[in-house]
């Protein structure tokens, strides 16, 4: 009997210390597996890029993709000016990496998807709902008591294309009051004829808008509960937000909604100059995307990237209202993972669209060699089992 006590003793003594091996093994590798992806993107991002980031973390689940939504200016200021770190970036207006990241910050983009501009409403709560139509749009934004907001265009660009299709529109409908009536008398924002049929807007650091009549926010998204509970009468949405939130909208024309290459030159008869003086010429709506310089961790932003502008990254845009751009187009020093999944501006002719390879896992980190305390806990196990033995044969 005390045999059978001695040894049931020894096999518990030796089940703990086996634990207590394994879990000294798990702990360090499971900490070693976890990865972050900094992403900082557009406000109109917002919804397509969290079902992205819910199916790549699936496909991956050691990684965490950490995201922050806010204007495209602001996005990339974060990390031009701010000093934070970022894996990606995701920009409304492409032209802005360029523009504002090259060289330091970037040295390459792909251009993914395309949206335009629309004027979203609430049917039930907005006034004369029932009546406005594509045609006389401004006609309603002019009437006594009818509120109206875009974003700031000095941090946002829907902002700025919002106050630039105002333009379009007078050169559009042959109405010269349109942008005065509706921009000019209610904000601090200017404009100048610069020579016959093109213009140049300027807007101030403090945009003044009269806010019985106009409302201006950081971000476009933030316009979105403010049409949905009667806050406010009409919106300038790009319509991927509009779809992504149920809500109404006016599909405005193609020559001033910002949606088509083919009205490319009429586009640009209009430019924004905006408080820190950089200039936007009025252009087709283009998405883009890069690593920055600065990542942490680079080579999972290029993953995220690939997944983004790849099969699965299309089928979700194309599922949230936003299109494609299919193949999309990549420019700069793109990275050679990229190049035979992208259009290079370089190459011709454009290439049919392939599928895209899945994203792949992080690589499983090799466990350490153990140290004194793992060896010292072998050590006991043997030494207890040759007790055991020794008690039980005697």
């Amino acid at each position: 009997m005390e045999k059978r006590k001695i040894l049931v003793g020894g096999i518990v003594i030796a089940v703990i210390a086996c634990v207590s091996v394994v879990a000294f093994y798990t702990s360090p590798v499971e900490v070693e597996q976890a990865k972050t992806v900094k992403v900082f993107h557009a406000g109109s991002l917002a919804v397509p890029l969290a079902e992205a980031e819910s199916q790549f973390e699936a496909l991956n689940p050691n990684i965490d993709v950490q995201r922050e939504s806010m204007g495209s200016i602001s996005a990339v200021r974060q990390i031009t000016d701010v000093g934070k770190n970022g894996d990606v970036l995701a920009s409304a207006d492409y032209t802005l990496i360029p523009g504002m990241m090259y060289p330091k910050y970037a040295d390459w983009y792909v251009r993914f998807a395309t949206n335009d501009l629309v004027i979203a409403y609430n049917p039930e709560l907005s006034m004369y709902a029932d009546e406005i139509t594509p045609e006389n749009w401004y006609e309603i934004l002019r009437r006594d008591g009818v509120t109206f907001a875009f974003s700031n265009p000095n941090l946002d660009p829907c902002g700025y294309r919002a106050v630039m299709v105002f333009q379009l529109a007078e050169l559009h409908y042959g109405d010269e009051k349109i942008f005065d009536d509706l921009i000019l008398d209610n904000t601090g924002i200017t404009i100048t004829e610069e020579r016959k049929g093109t213009y140049l807007i300027k807007t101030p650091e403090v945009l003044k808008p009269n806010t019985e009549k106009v409302d201006i926010r950081p971000k476009s998204v933030e316009l979105v509960a403010l049409v949905e509970e009667g806050g406010l009468d009409y919106a300038f949405e790009y319509r991927s937000v509009a779809v992504q939130h149920n809500l109404a909208f006016v599909d405005l024309p193609e020559p001033i909604d910002l949606s088509k290459v083919g009205y490319a030159d009429f586009y640009k008869k209009v430019k924004l100059e905006t408080a820190d003086g950089k200039t936007k010429i009025g252009k087709p709506i283009v998405y883009g995307i890069t690593v920055p310089t600065n990542a942490e961790n680079p080579e999972l932003g290029l993953e995220f990237v690939k997944f983004v502008i790849g099969d699965a990254g299309q089928k979700i845009f194309s599922d949230k209202g936003q299109s494609p751009i299919v193949p999309p187009e990549g420019s700069g020093n793109l990275p050679e993972e990229l190049k035979s999944l992208v259009y290079v501006e370089s190459a011709k002719p454009k290439p049919t669209p392939s599928p895209s390879p899945k994203p792949t896992s992080a690589p499983t980190p090799t466990p350490k060699t153990p140290g004194f305390v793992a060896v010292f806990a072998v050590a006991g196990i043997l030494a207890i089992g040759y007790q055991v033995r020794q008690i039980w044969m005697k």
